[in-house]
């Protein structure tokens, strides 16, 4: 996974300092801002940051924490995707600053009363005004410091910085040679008059300061195009066009360090050919000055992006390149020329130093090179001003004798007999052939160890299939394996040479070679600061020269090699133009002195002044000769031509580009060197011929008949846009649209020319994609193909055009476009409530109201410790009219300190029952209510949910197999059937009172227990003072009776009656919930008399049960709500899983370490934990789902459409319509709701009220979301014993609601799984021998050795070579299986851990730092193939210091903590292998926990030792410090990219934000970066401050989270006056 979405690695990290550190209350904020050099972007990881902390906050990628108000998903990988549907939004850019990403600040209570809501609503809307006011702010800071950070800032960190960290362009940039003289020579100046006056072509020696003159006259014209823009004349720009992409880095330092004016440099590398108008236009109006490669004007022309009069300056360097179909020449013609006014045309100014070639009519060529340009070529007027200003080398010749016939070496010869027909290595026998005689035969045969060493050989056998794949005739695949088998055979032999170290003999070297060999010495005797440079034709010359000379080179001989980038042959090597920029400052440096170069250091490249420049190979034109020639421009350098002794086309080659008489003085030791006298080239010669006032005048004549036949050629303008399409810009127009149709990874989009001949000329016929709206066009006939194939480009483009499939800039209007949508779309707002309904009770009870039952279902509740209490409890009966589902047991907290679990057992037998046995049921049902709980029912036995009996104790009645009618006590139910209570008289025995329940017949809420009775008291006693108080204590009668003053004095009692020592009820609110301290010290022991209280039938063990009833049934309802949702979902769970994904049990549950807010006691586990486990599952699902439906998409579009599926929004939206709402468990247990519905309540409180009442409970948008995930966490766990997933899938398909995830078991990923061509395709022999080493290291046997290959095939590598994607794909895929293992690993292991821990600790688990060391231990990364030099150095770097680690580590298993990040690449093969793995297996999820326990395992088995790795982030830190220890909730860290001033690499500024002031910033290349430099910067400012002044010096008033809003009180400000006095004090 632009910096774009899929980041290129090795990119460099910056940071800068403020000039002015921000202030906080008027003090100054010094030391935050140090400056160093961070990791690199492309380490950046997802899964290294922390997920949720704390109210709201989600961690993004980056490690930071996002505000509430903006939150797309639950986990880092959501925040990744949300940025990647920001990335593809068709929307054009805004001016001005996003913020991007942001923090936390404080939460409003979800559970708010009805009487909150009006004051919830005004705080929300508090939170939402000041959240604006502070990204304006955060915005006007942005702006702010984007302007303090300057270029002299970047060039300070890039001058301290490693050369090997650097880019490209800050290695240029640093580079001394950037800055060119500041005072121009007198020759400068008189070309620099003449460029001010009319068009010229300078013509000056390499070295003599070409470039300074073209600065010179950009001064100028920037300083005119000012005052015109001072006047109100339109804007023009300057192009400084040059032919190579190493020349756009070059002289754009040039010309950024010696111009006042904004310059901007663009090349093809930096995909400008996507840009659209709008982005130009921005390019262009912020520029003065665009330096980039001709090709990149003339597609900006063409497309009418910018036309000929908006320019005010062309600058041609390398200007002789200007012929044929060269950019230059196009430039010109199509629009230079097409421009009739010439007040409209810029200037011209061309540089070269020679502007033809030797073997032409240099007159001639000249004047055409003049007339294309528009330009008179120019030199100065005194040569010898010249040549005093430009030191010129000493030409000397050397002569070798003659070389030996072409022959073989032996090697060469025996390996040509056996593998001679290999046509991959047929070039290779004829440059070792042609080696023996040039190079010698040492030479010749240490060309085979180059090309067949295993790295090469590898290369060699990739190029072998991509050459066999590319053959438009299908062979069979035996025929590849074969030659494989071959091209490994003579690697061995090669392989088992012996090669004799290189010696100075002819049999051993050439003349040629040994003639370097003796010079070189003695250049390099002594220590030197000479520099040289040796020109060779082929690049394996250059590496065979550069080994010998490393072996047998003097003590002072530094030698190093320098060629071009592009690939060449088999043994062949090749450098970056990064690469190039590193040896060259090597060399600048003194640490080479001597190169072997290609022609890639003729022109070009800054290379620093030599002393000696030998041609070991002669130059093949005057161009070649002159421009390395320049390259010795040292005071009393030397120029060598080495030529052979009697060799005629040596010397020709020296007449043509000489012309003077020579010296030929012999040199002492033999050898022969030949030097010249200075002579003038034929085309200096024409210079000084030319008149000082010659114009330009006649030369349109000579331009016609130049341009006769291209004016043949159609042209087509746009009149909307005045966009040019012609012959020369159709191929690339066409080629452009057809890279934009649709289409696969594995199908290489391309247009096909056919060619045929009519009437002796040639027509072509282009043919497009079977995708293409247009399927194929032919063009007009041509004498020439050339033409002829435009020709049919340009018709197809009109054809194009006129279907509108092209727009008016000829660019696609059909592209494959992603949603355009914002992350706003698809967020919900953290701090936004609602009001829903909520259910109370079940639908099972009043579905089944209606008639009466004559069968009956008993569900039994009973105790699993029946001893040890003060009552004893016996067991209890539910019966229903439907058979009730199994409920899992539950805890009651019973006595201090004593639980015990309830056993619930729903039987499967039914109690048939008749009207006398369900009188005597509802007769006991009510008692309960009327006794226990003083409620009087109407009775109504078709509208009763359920009726309650007694049961037997003394056994077990936890079986559901049992007899219903064995198990009730009917002797119970039938006495208490027959009396409603028993009756005290006087003559009531003492002992007849003992153990009885007793109720007040006036006060419906005392109850009693008795336990005997007091002999030694009587009625008219005092209360003993032991008993708690009461309203009436004259006496223990008076005590006993509840009446009011009134009922009390009319009523009589004996006096005679007996006082009972008893126990008085306390209504407890919550046994689900532990007893409260203030309940721990009451006191129940109390004495009472007899005759004003009613003597209960019910046994006391069954009222002692039955007070505990409401929190049974409570629970019971819960458990069935929560089976109800699941019905909805068509899911079958475990109904203690399904209930605890539907609890919430405060407003902040998901702030798992922080003070929970109105926290609903004795609910149970709430969803926390199953949200984690779901939402993982969640992401892996619907990862395996996209990738198994579309797999023509790429990673990108993956996390997008993954990003639709698994965000809060879309699962907020399904709950919505599912009325999830309802069955949320938000409210603990309420004794005013747990009565059954349906029967009308006669007496008792609340007996007035009438209607259904409904209830509404207060929910976040992502609490319900977040119940969505817990929903499928619980039913991945309810059948975690068989380790099935289906139902988890189910949930997820039901969840989701989409058409990209239908999926209802495991096994439909695979069946909807189609095996793409590049899969199921011969593997060959490579791939097979690639899939047996793997095997050895994982012991997985695949089965699809192509689909293996995949997961090491790096993104550079081009798909065209093997025909197998990158592993970006399977990346995807691997990423969320990973994260699953490694999630199950630790939520079984830690059974006890909330999710932050949980989450803290997968950090390690998965973070590329921990991958990448599993990838080298494993040595996966020797099986990667890439096309980069710098990934190579990466891994290597890399390696080495993991390597060393592990060695210093003395079998630690976090050794691999301490490392530096590891290139992304490394992780990625970790996670492609296992979705490969997975993908072979045929989504055989026990494959991903065999690697896991394989591979994985082993480092986590103590995972202690990672207790600080996610704390140990800075942002983690900071969020704990402030929000812990501080207790402030008003902070934010909000990052955005600054506005590139230097086209450098985004960079993105955070800033720490502490109520309402930046307090800490950082810069780097990536958000994540940027915000950890920030909170480090916060932290240090932070260090050492107690809570008080902490909230002294940021006025914060913040409440901790523990209540209101901010700002709420007066309370908080008099607390923060009365610390300021307290810190004044100090």
């Amino acid at each position: 996974m632009a910096p774009s979405i899929n980041e290129i690695p090795g990119g460099e990290t910056l940071y800068f300092s403020g000039s002015e550190p921000p202030r906080i209350l008027g003090q100054a904020i010094s030391n935050v801002l140090p400056s160093k050099i961070g990791e690199d972007l492309d380490n950046a990881r997802r899964n290294d940051m922390a997920e949720p902390l704390s109210s709201g906050v989600k961690p993004a990628g980056d490690g930071s924490y996002h505000a509430t108000e903006l939150t797309v998903g639950e986990n880092d990988d959501s925040r990744r995707e949300a940025q990647a549907v920001v990335a593809s939004s068709t929307v054009p850019p805004t001016k001005g600053f996003d913020v991007i990403e942001e923090d936390v600040i404080g939460v409003a209570s979800e559970s708010a009363s009805d009487n909150e809501e009006e004051e919830l609503s005004s705080l929300n809307g508090k939170i939402s005004d000041r959240r604006r006011a502070q990204n304006a702010k955060f915005q006007s800071w942005l702006s702010n410091r984007a302007e303090t950070i300057t270029r002299e800032d970047i060039k300070a960190a890039v001058k301290n910085s490693d050369d090997n960290a650097l880019s490209t362009r800050n290695l240029i940039s640093k580079q001394e040679s950037a800055v060119i003289i500041a005072d121009p020579r007198e020759y400068q100046m008189e070309l620099f008059e003449k460029a001010k006056e009319k068009n010229i072509i300078a013509v000056l020696d390499t070295g003599s300061g070409k470039t300074l003159i073209a600065v010179l006259l950009l001064r100028h014209v920037l300083d005119q195009e000012l005052e015109d823009r001072a006047i109100g004349t339109p804007p023009r720009i300057a192009f400084f066009l040059v032919d190579c992409v190493t020349l756009v880095f070059q002289q754009f330092a040039v010309l950024e360090n010696n111009l006042d004016q904004k310059v901007e440099r663009f090349c093809g590398d930096m995909g400008c050919d996507l840009w659209q108008k709008g982005v130009w236009e921005k390019h262009f109006a912020d520029n003065m000055v665009i330096v980039c490669t001709a090709e990149i004007l003339y597609q900006c022309l063409m497309h009418a992006f910018i036309t000929l009069e908006q320019i005010n300056l062309l600058i041609f360097d390398e200007a002789h390149h200007a012929k044929k179909n060269h950019s230059y020449a196009k430039i010109i013609k199509d629009f230079y020329l097409a421009e009739p006014e010439l007040a409209k045309r810029p200037k011209i100014f061309g540089m070269t130093a020679s502007p033809v070639d030797a073997r032409v009519d240099v007159v001639k060529a000249a004047k055409e090179l003049e007339t294309l340009l528009h330009c008179q070529i120019a030199t100065t007027a005194d040569l010898a001003l010249l040549q005093r200003s430009v030191s010129r080398p000493i030409e000397v010749i050397a002569q070798y004798d003659r070389l030996r016939p072409v022959s073989e070496s032996s090697l060469c010869a025996s390996l040509k007999a056996s593998f001679g027909d290999l046509e991959i290595l047929s070039r290779l026998f004829e440059f070792a052939t042609d080696a023996n005689s040039q190079l010698g035969v040492w030479c010749a045969d240490q060309i085979w160890s180059f090309a067949l060493e295993e790295e090469e050989a590898r290369n060699a056998e990739r190029r072998l299939e991509r050459l066999f794949l590319a053959e438009k005739e299908t062979r069979p695949l035996s025929t590849l394996d074969a030659e494989l088998a071959r091209l490994r055979e003579a690697r061995l032999i090669v392989a088992k040479y012996y090669f004799r170290p290189p010696t100075a003999t002819l049999d051993c070297l050439s003349s040629k070679v040994l003639l370097l060999w003796n010079y070189l010495k003695l250049v390099f005797e002594k220590p030197t600061e000479a520099k040289c440079i040796i020109f060779v034709k082929r690049r394996l010359t250059a590496r065979v020269l550069g080994e010998l000379f490393t072996r047998v080179g003097t003590a002072h001989l530094h030698v190093g090699i320098l060629i071009g980038t592009r690939s060449g042959e088999v043994g062949d090597i090749n450098l970056s133009f990064r690469q190039q920029v590193i040896i060259l400052t090597k060399f600048r440096k003194g640490e080479l002195n001597c190169l072997f170069a290609t022609s890639i250091a003729e022109e070009g490249l800054d290379i620093p002044d030599c002393n000696l420049v030998i041609r070991f190979d002669l130059y093949g034109t005057l161009i070649q000769y002159i421009q390395s020639r320049g390259r010795a421009r040292h005071a009393n350098s030397k120029y060598v031509h080495m030529v052979e002794k009697g060799n005629s086309t040596h010397v020709q080659t020296l007449t043509d580009v000489r012309s003077a008489e020579v010296r030929w003085p012999y040199f002492k030791n033999g050898s022969y060197f030949v030097k010249l006298t200075h002579c003038q080239i034929v085309m200096r010669r024409f210079c000084e011929s030319l008149p000082a006032d010659r114009i330009l005048q006649g030369n349109d004549c000579d331009l016609d008949s130049a341009l006769i036949k291209e004016r043949l050629w159609r042209t087509y303008t746009e009149p909307q846009t005045g966009a040019k399409l012609t012959y020369g810009s159709s191929l690339a127009v066409l080629g452009h649209f057809v890279g934009c149709l649709p289409h696969d990874n594995e199908t290489t989009v391309q247009v096909s020319y056919i060619m045929l001949v009519e009437k002796k000329q040639f027509v072509c016929e282009v043919i497009l994609p079977e995708n293409s709206p247009l399927r194929s066009a032919t063009g007009r006939p041509s004498a020439n193909k050339s033409i002829a194939k435009r020709s049919a480009a340009f018709e197809a483009c009109i054809l194009l055009r006129k279907g509108k499939h092209l727009d008016s800039n000829f660019l696609p209007t059909c592209h494959k476009q992603l949603p355009a949508m914002r992350n706003a779309l698809l967020a919900l707002n953290l701090k936004k409530t609602n009001a829903y309904d909520m259910r109370l009770k079940p639908s099972v009870w009043e579905d089944n109201w209606g008639g009466v039952p004559d069968k009956l279902y008993l569900t039994t509740f009973e105790l699993a410790i029946s001893e040890g209490f003060r009552r004893r409890f016996s067991p209890l009966g539910m019966l229903t009219r439907t058979r009730l589902p199994s409920i899992p047991s539950f805890l009651l907290h019973l006595d201090a300190g004593l639980t015990s679990d309830v056993l619930c057992s729903s039987l499967a037998t039914c109690l048939e029952v008749d009207a006398s046995t369900l009188d005597k049921l509802t007769a006991f049902t009510f008692r309960i209510f009327q006794d226990v709980f003083a409620k009087e029912y109407e009775e109504d036995e078709a509208r009763i949910s359920y009726w309650l009996a007694p049961l037997l104790g003394g056994r077990s009645v936890s079986r559901e197999d049992s007899d219903p009618v064995k198990l009730i006590d009917w002797k119970t139910l039938n006495f208490v059937h027959a009396y409603e209570q028993l009756e005290w008289t006087i003559d009531t025995p003492d002992s007849y009172l003992a153990d009885r329940f007793l109720v007040d017949r006036f006060d419906g809420g005392k109850r009693y227990f008795s336990m005997n009775v007091m002999p030694g008291l009587k009625a008219l006693d005092p209360v003993p003072p032991d008993a708690p108080t009461h309203r009436y204590m004259n006496n223990i009668l008076d005590y006993t009776v509840s009446l009011f003053a009134k009922s009390r004095a009319r009523a009589t009692w004996r006096d005679d009656q007996p006082v009972i020592l008893a126990e008085q009820v306390l209504h407890r609110r919550n046994w689900l919930d532990e007893i409260t301290e203030k309940e721990k010290v009451m006191r129940y022991k109390c004495y009472v008399c007899p005759e004003p209280l009613k003597i209960s039938a019910l046994p006391t063990a069954i009222a002692a049960t039955s007070l505990t009833f409401p929190a049974i049934v409570f629970r019971l309802e819960s458990y069935l709500l929560a089976l109800e949702a699941c019905e909805k979902l068509h899911l079958e769970l475990d109904p203690g899983l399904a209930l605890e994904a539907l609890t919430k049990d405060s407003d902040n549950t998901e702030e798992h370490r922080n003070e929970q807010m109105h926290f609903q006691r004795g609910m149970g586990k709430n969803y926390e934990r199953l949200e984690f486990i779901g939402d993982c599952f969640l992401k892996m699902a619907t990862s395996i789902a996209l990738f198994t439906q579309n797999p023509d998409n790429d990673e990108f579009e993956y996390h997008v459409k993954r990003m639709l599926l698994i965000c809060n929004k879309n699962l907020f939206n399904t709950a919505l319509k599912l009325k999830l709402y309802e069955y949320i468990r938000s409210q603990s247990f309420s004794r005013r709701t747990w009565y059954p519905e349906g029967l009308k309540l006669l007496k008792g409180k609340g007996h007035t009220k009438t209607g259904k009442e409904i209830h509404k409970h207060m929910l976040g948008d992502k609490t319900i979301a977040d119940v969505c995930e817990a929903l499928i966490g619980a039913a991945l766990l309810s059948h975690k014993s068989s380790g099935n997933m289906d139902m988890a899938v189910k949930a997820v398909t039901a969840l989701v609601s989409s058409p990209d995830h239908e999926m209802q078991t495991w096994n439909d990923y695979y069946k909807f799984y189609e095996k793409p061509i590049y899969q199921t395709a011969p593997a060959s022999a490579s791939q097979v021998d690639l899939a047996a080493q793997i095997e050895l290291k994982h012991p997985y046997h695949f089965t699809h050795p192509r689909l293996l290959r995949s997961a090491f095939i790096h993104p550079s590598y081009p798909f065209s070579w093997e025909k197998v994607p990158c592993y970006q794909r399977l990346e995807f895929l691997g990423d969320s299986l990973l994260d699953m293992a490694c999630i199950n690993f630790l939520f079984y292991r830690y059974p006890d851990r909330d999710p932050q821990w949980l989450t803290e600790h997968k950090m390690a688990m998965v973070s590329n730092k921990f991958l990448g060391a599993v990838c080298v231990k494993l040595g996966f990364h020797k099986h990667l193939r890439f096309n980069g030099a710098l990934v190579e150095y990466q891994i290597r770097e890399y390696v080495t210091e993991l390597a060393e680690a592990e060695r210093e580590s003395d079998g630690a298993r976090d050794y691999w903590t301490i490392v530096k990040n590891p290139p992304k690449c490394l992780p990625d093969i970790i996670e492609a292998y296992i979705g490969a793995v997975f993908v072979d297996a045929e989504f055989d999820y026990h494959e991903v926990e065999r690697f896991f326990d394989t591979h994985i395992k082993w480092f986590f088995e103590d995972m202690s030792i990672y207790d600080t790795f996610a704390n140990n982030h800075p942002t983690t830190f900071l969020h704990n410090l402030l929000t812990l220890t501080f207790a402030c909730t008003n902070y934010r860290v909000m990052a955005n990219p600054l506005p590139s001033i230097d086209g450098s690499p985004v960079r993105v500024l955070a800033g720490v934000m502490i109520h309402d002031d930046i307090v800490a910033e950082g810069t780097a290349s990536s958000g994540r970066y940027a915000k950890v430099k920030a909170s480090s910067n916060a932290l240090e400012l932070l260090k050492g401050l107690a809570p008080f002044e902490y909230r002294m010096r940021f006025r914060c008033d913040c409440s901790g989270g523990k209540g209101k809003g901010e700002g709420e009180g007066e309370g908080e400000v008099s607390r923060l006056e009365r610390l300021e006095d307290v810190g004044s004090a100090i």
